[in-house]
């Protein structure tokens, strides 16, 4: 969830489905509710994370018909990330 998404229906919703919602509010909420900023900041760092794997699987994609290969591409990206 992004803070476009941070409505009241929507976060009931992902109460409901026992998710822990970590959207801050928007400035202009009324009633602003507490967050956690260190969890947001860890949700943001797995999403780029996955944008960065979407961008390697192209190396790959003829390849992870494989269990094997799927986590040799895995482990590979990984490195890759932690040598940057």
């Amino acid at each position: 969830m992004d803070r476009a998404y941070e409505g009241d229906e929507t976060r009931a919703l992902a109460v409901e489905l026992e998710s822990v919602p970590v959207v801050p509010p928007k400035d202009n909420r009324r009633v602003p509710w507490n967050d956690d900023r260190t969890l947001y900041k860890r949700r943001n760092e797995l999403e780029r994370l996955f944008r960065q794997l979407k961008g390697v699987r192209r190396l790959f994609s003829r390849f992870d018909t494989l269990d094997v290969m799927f986590v040799t591409f895995l482990n590979f990206a990984l490195i890759v990330d932690g040598v940057r």
